[in-house]
């Protein structure tokens, strides 16, 4: 519980700088008068890294540690901050957008070598106390089962606090970013929110075993990307799922909100309760998904019936938007409202279902190649949300979003409802 919390605290901190980013450079460079899919392409590279951040970084934490991997991630985060800071009003325009997208970069390889470290330790943690706890009653009844009661619903609600606490945190930095571009400038927010980071890698470093879910790590390619078939195609339907939010999120519905009449503050505002919202009903998910002693049984069940009823909302308000419902900037706002509380239980059980399915030995190269896939997803959304925009309006992008979605439910019935061997640590 002490290495779960740190971990979970660290990650808080990291997520609530990372939060200020976006809206750091969102709100300064659409007041410098770029266009929105100019806004959209300042996030390419910040998503592009995060593959090849997310494989590598999970080699690398099974390699060398999971400590060691969290504290390069809040290092490499620091890194970026302090590039950003130096950007000068006085560059021109072409320097000034490759400088940020080069920065972008490196704070987007830092997000998501935390973020596979994080999830790993949980991984990891909980499989050490499952052992614990399987030897203690080992001793005390040799008889009994050593698998102790609960063990994957102990998971799920770690996960789900952790994943939905993370939201809820990344919601807050979007208020934050906004206040600190206000009360301090672009500049002085980026070495307030360096120095802050500093202080949360000095108590990672001091909590943590620096050797704490090392492994034997994939010697090959082929091996690193040998996984379980519940890996693979949780990957694939992750892509279509985080794509499926970008698509709108990221350019789309703050452009047509604010093209509607609604201030900078109330678009802002909107998005910082919209993902709060979203992380306190991840946080709430293993309340109204029913679980099961094997972990899978019930499981994947609901992330298909989860998936398919996402996939109507986007759908719905596209033909609401095209049958010239009238006050769409009252409707649409609502209406993806529910698709975030949908969308939170969707990602709370996908981000189980990788754990149930990951194996414990290289459960962090497991967790890297998923996470590879969100980034994919991300990037594809980050695009795709400027693209369609400009071509559509915000009905292109929600139709976007129900493709998506459509895909993202047919890859889940093919998941598998068995446990794989290797993933139950407890078992004897």
């Amino acid at each position: 519980m002490r290495n779960y919390a740190t971990v979970t605290a660290a990650y808080w901190g990291f997520t609530l700088t990372d939060g200020a980013l976006r809206m750091l450079v969102l709100l300064h460079f659409f007041q410098l008068g770029y266009s929105p899919f100019t806004l959209a392409f300042l996030f390419l590279l910040y998503e592009a890294a995060g593959i090849g951040a997310n494989l590598i970084g999970g080699w690398l934490a099974t390699r060398f540690g999971i400590a060691r991997m969290l504290a390069v991630g809040l290092s490499a985060q620091v890194s970026g901050f302090l590039l950003l800071s130096a950007v000068s009003p006085s560059w021109g325009a072409a320097l000034s957008v490759a400088w940020v997208v080069v920065a972008q970069g490196v704070c987007g390889v830092a997000k998501d070598l935390t973020k596979t470290a994080s999830k790993s330790a949980i991984k990891i943690t909980h499989d050490e106390a499952l052992r614990t706890a399987a030897d203690s009653r080992l001793q005390a009844s040799p008889s009994s089962d050593r698998t102790p009661a609960g063990g994957e619903s102990q998971l799920f609600r770690w996960v789900a606090f952790f994943t939905g606490s993370k939201n809820a945190m990344k919601g807050l930095g979007f208020f934050l970013g906004g206040l600190l571009l206000e009360a301090l400038g672009f500049r002085g927010a980026l070495w307030a929110m360096a120095a802050a980071l500093l202080l949360v890698l000095a108590f990672v470093l001091l909590s943590l075993p620096p050797m704490m879910g090392k492994a034997r790590a994939s010697k090959s390619a082929k091996e690193l990307f040998a996984k379980n078939a519940g890996v693979n195609l949780l990957a694939a339907a992750r892509v279509f799922l985080f794509g499926a939010r970008d698509v709108w999120f990221v350019v789309g519905l703050p452009v047509f909100l604010y093209a509607s009449g609604w201030t900078f503050t109330m678009v802002g505002g909107f998005l910082a309760v919209w993902t709060i919202g979203y992380g306190i009903i991840q946080a709430a998910a293993p309340a109204v998904v029913r679980r099961s002693a094997d972990g899978l049984s019930t499981e994947v069940p609901a992330a298909r019936s989860w998936s398919l009823a996402l996939a109507l909302v986007p759908a719905i308000l596209a033909a609401m938007m095209l049958g010239g419902v009238p006050r769409a900037d009252l409707f649409v706002p609502i209406g993806l409202c529910v698709f975030g509380a949908l969308f939170a239980v969707n990602s709370s059980v996908h981000s189980y279902l990788v754990l149930a399915y990951a194996g414990s030995e290289k459960a962090a190269e497991d967790v890297g190649f998923y996470y590879a896939a969100n980034a994919a997803g991300r990037f594809m959304g980050t695009l795709l949300s400027g693209l369609l925009y400009m071509a559509g309006g915000l009905v292109a992008c929600l139709l976007g979003a129900a493709a998506m979605l459509a895909i993202c439910w047919l890859v889940t019935l093919a998941l598998p409802t068995r446990q794989p061997h290797h993933a139950r640590p407890g078992a004897a």
